[in-house]
């Protein structure tokens, strides 16, 4: 059986289509769970009620420690691919296997517990060593455009842009990355994500040109 998700970051989706699973009874072992890799991040996002309504029940996930989902939230941003199921497989365990919860030196929790601190160490080196560099054109704007370059390990822009907010609120910037990028505009007040630019991998320190081109391939027009 196939569980499609909509992105490699599919928190929602996940948890949609593991309750499914569950009141289902669905082991692990028979569930393929796919992702839509690269999947166009500026196409129309469906409301979830219009999708249609599973009318299932929530008491399979209603007794699953409120711990495992804190897990869930920070793992879903790992890069292995077999991350989903490996959480179903947990949260499988977890219900039908009581005992679980109380065993430190389980081979899955434990594997779950790693990629949860890989995940965090890769958010820490991103708020730490990530430099802006204004870049622009005479003219462009009174307020300068601030662009920096990071290439994450893991699937961890969008967990990581707010952080970048609240720190620069007041100036105009843009994350780029290898895998998505991510501008913010003071005056409209929101996040506005994008492609990343695939073919600069391993770019240590690019340089001023490289970013404008590839923030307006990216966003297009100015840097308005």
């Amino acid at each position: 059986m196939q569980a499609r998700l909509a992105s490699e970051t599919d928190l929602a989706g996940f948890r949609e289509e593991a309750r499914s699973l569950l009141a289902h009874q669905v082991p692990p072992d028979e569930v393929d769970w796919l992702t839509a890799h690269n999947a166009d991040q500026f196409a129309e996002v469906i409301p979830a009620d219009a999708k249609g309504s599973r009318h299932v029940p929530r008491a399979a996930m209603a007794i699953v420690p409120a711990s495992f989902l804190r897990l869930c939230e920070i793992v879903v941003l790992h890069r292995d691919p077999d991350r989903f199921a490996l959480l179903y497989r947990l949260l499988w365990r977890l219900v039908h296997e009581p005992g679980l919860r109380s065993d430190p030196i389980d081979a899955d929790m434990l594997a779950a517990q790693q990629m949860g601190q890989a995940v965090r160490r890769d958010l820490h080196k991103m708020k730490a060593f990530l430099r802006f560099k204004p870049v622009g054109e005479e003219g462009d704007s009174d307020q300068p455009l601030q662009i920096g370059w990071f290439e994450p390990v893991h699937h961890i822009l969008e967990a990581a842009a707010p952080w970048f907010v609240r720190r620069y609120a007041t100036q105009r910037w843009a994350i780029l990355t290898p895998e998505r990028s991510v501008r913010w505009t003071p005056a409209s007040e929101r996040l506005e994500f994008g492609p990343g630019v695939a073919d600069a991998v391993h770019v240590p320190h690019p340089d001023d040109a490289f970013l404008l081109a590839g923030y307006r391939g990216i966003f297009g027009g100015r840097n308005a």
